[in-house]
C-alpha cells in the first residue's frame, strides 16, 4: 500500500461530531484531499480503534462501507499506520488524530503542514473574536498555521457593535461562492443547512421577470432533531432564555428559532430590501428537513383578467432550474415524497411541486390614499397581489449540507494562494 503523508492536498478538522464526522466521509467519497487531520479536543475512547470505529459507523446514514459502495460486499480497507502518533489510513488515506488541544490557536496545524481547515465544532462562530480569546475563536486557527478557516455554520458576532470583518465572508456553494477571494476572505462561513435550502430556493425566484418582485417574505422549517437539544428533560443552565431546548426531542415538537433570514441576507443582499421572517419547528426524526417557503409578489394580470402568477409558472421556474444554472443543486420534484426519502439526498433543496400553491388577491386603495401619498388620482384602484407557499425538502446533515460544505471546501482549496 502506497501511502502519502506529505500530501499537498490534505484537509484538517477541527471538531468529529456530526458535521466533523460526515464531511470526512463527503471527502473520502470526493478523492479530492488525499490525507487528512483530525483534531478532537479531548481523548476519545480507550484507543485508536475506538475512535476508528465511530468514524465507520452512523446510526443515521449506515457505514461507511454502504455509503461509499451501495449494498456490495465491497469494504473499505483501514490500517493502522503508527497508534503512538494516532495515525491509520482509510483507502489508502492517511488521517492522522490529534487529541489533545481543545483551543484552535494550540493546534499545530503548522507542524501538521496543514493549510485549510474545516472549523466543525460549532462553537468558534464569530470571525471579530481575536485569536487570543481565551475560550478559543476560529481566528485562532490562522495563529496557530492554518492559512484558511471555513466554518460549518453562520456568523455570529457575540458585540452588536461590530460588523464581519474585511477578512471574513460567508458564502453558499452555487449561490455567491464565486464572490470568495483568495486574497482577501481568510475566514469563511459555508452558512447553515436551513441558509444553503433556502438560498437555492429563493435564487431562481429573484432571476425570474415574473416573481422578482417580492413584497415579503417568510419561511418556517420543520427541522429534524440535533445535538444542541437534550434527549430527556434537563435542568436549564443558567442564563438559559429558551426552555425548549431542555425538553426532551424524542417526546416533543418544539418551537425554536433559525438564523436562516439573517444569513440568507448576507448570501443574496437583495433580501436586506425585503421584510422577511424566519423560524424552526424541531421535530423528533435524526435527520431530513422540510422549508415551508411563503412570498408574497406584485403581480400583473394577463389580458383576460386572470393571474399572471401561479403555481404552473412557479413550478416551470423551479424545472428549469433544475436543468439550468442549478442543475444537480436544485431538484424539482412531482413525486409525492416523506422526508425519509431525502435522506442523503445530495441537492441543497428538492422542491414538492405537488405542493406548490398560490393565489392572487387585490389591496383596495382609494383615490383619497392616493392623493396623500403624492399621486395625482380620482380613481379608486386594486392592487394586484399573488401569494405563494413552496415547499422544499433538504438533508440537513450529510445530503445538503455536508455536501454543499464539501463543494465550498474543495472551491476554496483549488484557489489557495
Amino acid at each position: 500500500m502506497s501511502i502519502h503523508l506529505e500530501s499537498k492536498k490534505k484537509l484538517g478538522i477541527n471538531g468529529i461530531g456530526r458535521i466533523g464526522k460526515l464531511t470526512l466521509w463527503n471527502h473520502l467519497s470526493i478523492g479530492h484531499f488525499e490525507s487528512f487531520v483530525l483534531n478532537t479536543g479531548r481523548r476519545v475512547g480507550c484507543e485508536l480503534e475506538d475512535v476508528i470505529d465511530y468514524l465507520l459507523k452512523d446510526s443515521t446514514y449506515g457505514s461507511l462501507d454502504r455509503f461509499l459502495y451501495g449494498y456490495s460486499n465491497q469494504k473499505c480497507s483501514v490500517q493502522i499506520i503508527d497508534r503512538e502518533a494516532g495515525l491509520f489510513a482509510i483507502n489508502d488515506r492517511p488521517i492522522k488524530v490529534l487529541m489533545e488541544a481543545r483551543n484552535p490557536r494550540d493546534i499545530n496545524w503548522a507542524r501538521e503542514t496543514v493549510q485549510l481547515i474545516v472549523e466543525s465544532t460549532g462553537t468558534y462562530v464569530d470571525p471579530a473574536a481575536p485569536a487570543g480569546e481565551a475560550k478559543g475563536s476560529a481566528r485562532g486557527h490562522l495563529e496557530a498555521g492554518a492559512e484558511k478557516v471555513i466554518v460549518s455554520a453562520p456568523f455570529k458576532i457575540s458585540d452588536n457593535a461590530q460588523k464581519i470583518p474585511d477578512d471574513s465572508g460567508m458564502f453558499v456553494y452555487g449561490i455567491n461562492h464565486v464572490k470568495y477571494d483568495p486574497s482577501k476572505h481568510h475566514i469563511i462561513s459555508a452558512a447553515s443547512c436551513t441558509t444553503t435550502g433556502l438560498a437555492h430556493m429563493i435564487k431562481p425566484l429573484l432571476e425570474t421577470r415574473e416573481t422578482s418582485e417580492i413584497v415579503t417574505a417568510s419561511m418556517s422549517t420543520v427541522h429534524a432533531a440535533t445535538n444542541n437539544q437534550k434527549i430527556l428533560d434537563a435542568v436549564p443552565r443558567a442564563n438559559d432564555a429558551d426552555l425548549r431546548r431542555n425538553r426532551s426531542v424524542f417526546n416533543n415538537i418544539i418551537l425554536s428559532t433559525t438564523g436562516a433570514a439573517n444569513a440568507l441576507e448576507e448570501i443574496i443582499p437583495e433580501i436586506k430590501d425585503i421584510g422577511f421572517m424566519a423560524d424552526s419547528v424541531r421535530i423528533p426524526i435524526s435527520t431530513s428537513s422540510l422549508i415551508m417557503l411563503n412570498v408574497t409578489f406584485k403581480t400583473f394580470l394577463t389580458e383576460t383578467g386572470d393571474p399572471l402568477l401561479n403555481r404552473n409558472l412557479i413550478n416551470d421556474i423551479y424545472r428549469k432550474a433544475a436543468i439550468g444554472a442549478q442543475k444537480d443543486m436544485l431538484l424539482y420534484s412531482d413525486r409525492q415524497n416523506v422526508s425519509s426519502d431525502l435522506a442523503g439526498f445530495s441537492a441543497a433543496i428538492v422542491i414538492e411541486g405537488t405542493e406548490t400553491h398560490t393565489r392572487t388577491g387585490f389591496i383596495p386603495v382609494n383615490a383619497t390614499t392616493l392623493r396623500e401619498c403624492g399621486v395625482k388620482s380620482n380613481v379608486d384602484i386594486n392592487i394586484p397581489v399573488t401569494h405563494a407557499k413552496i415547499f422544499g425538502w433538504y438533508d440537513n446533515e450529510l445530503g445538503s449540507y455536508v455536501n454543499f460544505l464539501g463543494k465550498l471546501t474543495v472551491y476554496v482549496d483549488k484557489n489557495m494562494p
